[in-house]
């Protein structure tokens, strides 16, 4: 697990997110819940692309701040690996 910080500025029409030590992940949200799950994904979402196309993951930055942001509280990165690879023909549902 991986412990970056997250930043939320309030705008009209609702709220921008994005996880300050790694810009790639940003999206918005009509409200701070909403922007808080949408960044939590997007957040997953281009750590796999980075993961994928063999580049690395960028370092936490625990004393990363942004003026500009009106909350900022960390967001946590879980991944998971498997060696399980279990093939299932087409059409067939899998136990």
């Amino acid at each position: 697990m991986l412990q970056y910080k997250a930043g939320y500025k309030f705008v009209e029409g609702g709220v921008h997110a994005q996880v300050l030590d790694f810009p790639a992940a940003i999206t918005c949200g009509v409200d701070l819940a909403e922007a808080r799950q949408l960044l939590a994904v997007a957040l997953i979402d281009v750590a796999e692309t980075y993961l994928e196309e063999g580049e690395p993951l960028p370092h936490p930055n625990p004393g990363l701040t942004n003026v500009e942001m009106d909350i900022e509280e960390p967001v946590y990165l879980h991944l998971q690996a498997s060696t399980e690879v279990r093939e299932v023909p087409a059409g067939a549902v899998a136990p």
